[in-house]
């Protein structure tokens, strides 16, 4: 009865069931759903091996930007200076203050490798909340002689 097209000829039809088609696209849409997240347990990044390096910013160099350095954790430096993580913001402030150029201001982080990831982004969200929005996060540049010494 459910096939019945209304025709008196018991013959084979000439049009596509669309019914079936439909059941079965939808279920094959459930099991992707279903597969896809166990199919990507984690992103997998290629690190770029002979890379040339960008050039060094200017600006990172002169004696009135604004480095923090974190060489390992909770050890924070303003330029050569050792600072407190309380001072900290207060004396970035100071130090942006003193820059006349608004396009100057700029605050650079640079972190050892072993320093842990909540550090960094501590100090990202101090200096924030002083209304900086041009963050660098400045990495030492590659040496020469490690591609030589990593392929012997």
């Amino acid at each position: 009865m459910g096939m019945a097209t209304g025709r008196s000829g018991g013959g084979p039809q000439s049009e596509i069931n669309v019914t079936p088609m439909v059941d079965i696209m939808l279920v094959l849409l459930i099991i992707f759903m279903v597969v896809t997240p166990f199919l990507q347990p984690g992103i997998t990044v290629q690190v770029p091996k002979n890379m040339n390096n960008p050039e060094v910013d200017k600006r990172i160099t002169n004696e009135s930007s604004v480095v923090v350095s974190i060489p390992s954790d909770a050890q924070y430096y303003l330029g050569k200076r050792r600072v407190q993580k309380e001072q900290l913001a207060e004396e970035v402030g100071r130090m942006l203050e003193k820059i006349k150029n608004e396009q100057d201001h700029i605050v650079y982080i640079k972190s050892g490798v072993g320093v842990s990831y909540g550090d960094v982004v501590n100090v990202i969200n101090e200096v924030r909340k002083l209304g900086v929005d041009k963050i660098g996060l400045v990495a030492d540049k590659k040496q020469k002689n490690s591609t030589a010494l990593n392929q012997g």
